[in-house]
């Protein structure tokens, strides 16, 4: 759900739905646990941005669970903006 999530994110908010620009995903199973890699080739954002989804405001909104979600079921989560444009979303489940 993480991984779907963060892809979906890439497609929609990175790179506003823009057929032309890619999404990569890279998968590194180690014995540390499994990483996952997310970029898309828009503006970028600022993760502390975006509403707390948890907040009794937010509870009835339609959207902006994704990342709670990648929070709630990763060990660990980070967002950088990459270098090359674009976001770079790291996601790591330990084993």
């Amino acid at each position: 759900m993480a991984v779907r999530e963060s892809v979906a994110n890439a497609v929609k908010h990175g790179n506003k739905l823009d057929e032309t620009k890619q999404v990569e995903v890279t998968f590194l199973n180690s014995d540390a646990g499994f990483e996952i890699t997310v970029r898309d080739f828009g503006a970028g954002f600022a993760i502390e941005d975006i509403p707390d989804p948890t907040n009794p405001e937010n509870l009835l909104k339609a959207s902006g669970r994704g990342i709670l979600f990648m929070r709630s079921f990763m060990d660990e989560v980070e967002w950088t903006n990459h270098s090359g444009g674009g976001l770079l979303v790291r996601m790591m489940k330990r084993r």
